[in-house]
């Protein structure tokens, strides 16, 4: 039994740690996986391993297994079979069948050149999609999709949005306490990628209610996130867990702990002879030679 930030009381906690294989671990999953395992602890609970390998193109083999090897190093065990995404292809096209029978899905022929060209200003990653595609016609879509253009489907946010109006759209995060979910700000996401089986958003909401998680532990950097998935709940009609948004890890440099940014591996601090259950310690205690974001490191 745990009590949340936001004071409600839950039993049976079930978290889970879900990296992708597109790379090895670094010190900034290890800090997410210690804290969703020893959430689950805390409450007697279960914690799950999922492994988000719906981008064909660069999951791997090898780095599931260095993912594996890391969590033991660590001493994080976990529950039950892991889940991998890539079998889970049935639940999220019943998924996206069901909000393209009510009318919230369109197909998006955009690359990611034509996105980027038709901003006004520049744009991070994140850019809002500018609704390019969401005044084609029915004709134009079924003449680009029989010709075999590649495209993905985005949410209609406006239409979901008015069309869920009734719900409740709030959720609660451990720190935040209850956030009102502003999924507009996220425009109209894409929920189903050219070259995968889903994207993140839809992925992620169906496979935590199918599992049965209580608590998501993740990232400061998704909290927005959040908002899309509380609409997606909705709309789908499944249920919210309670969040907790931990604070990101950087380096002595300040920059955020990521792939992106050739943060130091797990795989080579643990071929370095370190001792993971003590590294494992320190992340816990926010040591470990590197900072927490907003903190002195």
């Amino acid at each position: 039994m745990v009590k949340s930030g936001v004071g409600v009381i839950v039993r049976d906690v079930v978290t889970r740690f879900a990296p992708s294989p597109t790379g090895r671990l670094h010190l900034g999953h290890a800090y997410s996986a210690v804290l969703a395992y020893d959430l689950a602890r805390a409450g007697g609970g279960r914690f799950l391993l999922r492994i988000e390998d719906i981008d064909g193109t660069r999951s791997r083999a090898d780095h599931v297994a260095a993912i594996l090897a890391d969590l033991q190093w660590l001493g994080l065990d976990w529950d039950g079979a892991v889940l991998f995404q890539s079998t889970r292809g049935d639940a999220y096209a019943a998924a996206l069948a069901r909000l393209r029978d009510m009318g919230l899905l369109y197909p998006c022929f955009c690359t990611r050149a034509e996105i980027a060209a038709s901003q006004s200003a520049p744009h991070g990653p994140e850019a809002v999609y500018p609704g390019t595609c969401r005044g084609l016609s029915a004709a134009e879509r079924a003449t680009r999709i029989s010709g075999g253009v590649p495209h993905a489907w985005r949410l209609d946010m406006a239409r979901a949005v008015a069309l869920a109006a009734g719900e409740c759209l709030w959720w609660r995060d451990a720190d935040a306490g209850r956030v009102r979910a502003d999924p507009l700000a996220q425009g109209d996401v894409v929920l189903a990628r050219k070259d995968a089986l889903a994207s993140y958003h839809l992925a992620v909401t169906v496979d935590d209610a199918a599992q049965g998680v209580t608590h998501v532990m993740r990232g400061a950097d998704l909290f927005a996130a959040t908002d899309v998935h509380r609409l997606l709940q909705a709309l789908l009609g499944l249920p919210t867990p309670l969040y907790h948004h931990h604070a990101l890890l950087v380096g002595p440099d300040g920059q955020r702990l990521a792939k992106r940014n050739d943060a130091p591996t797990l795989e080579s601090v643990r071929l370095r002879g370190e001792d993971g259950r003590a590294l494992a310690a320190r992340l816990r205690a926010g040591g470990a030679g590197i900072g927490i974001a907003g903190q002195s490191a």
